[in-house]
């Protein structure tokens, strides 16, 4: 498992627990630092805080790409990640399109329904083709 593979699996964790207590992945974030439970890859951290900084956009294109499923409905693991995805999708520069949908399905098959992966796939593949007209 590479590096950022980890990463995104962390970022993911620290997103998913401050959602179910209904805080921010930053406060998460901050009570792991200060636990001394702290991400070993700084990647993590870009992350977490690039969801946060960004997800009232995030969640704005979730919502219209999502047909048929409120944020709110959705398992809390499929909409963390799918917000991972979108910010890497709109704004990782470094990180190519096919390698943000693809860590985005590793993490669902890993960790949710068996619906899980095809609902991702469909919301991020199209969030992916529309991404110009979403920055």
């Amino acid at each position: 498992m590479s590096a950022r593979t980890k990463a995104r699996k962390r970022a993911l964790d620290l997103l998913f627990a401050a959602d179910l207590r209904g805080e921010t992945g930053v406060d998460g974030l901050e009570r792991a630092i200060a636990e001394g439970n702290p991400p070993s890859n700084v990647y993590t951290a870009e992350l977490v805080r690039g969801v946060v900084e960004r997800q009232t956009r995030i969640d704005e294109v979730l919502r219209e790409f999502a047909q048929g499923w409120s944020l709110e409905r959705m398992p809390a693991v499929d909409r963390n990640v799918l917000r991972l995805g979108v910010y890497e999708l709109l704004y990782a520069e470094d990180v190519p399109d096919a390698v943000a949908v693809s860590e985005a399905m590793g993490l669902v098959r890993e960790l949710s329904t068996d619906e899980s992966p095809a609902f991702v796939n469909g919301v991020l593949g199209a969030i992916q083709r529309g991404k110009d007209t979403l920055v």
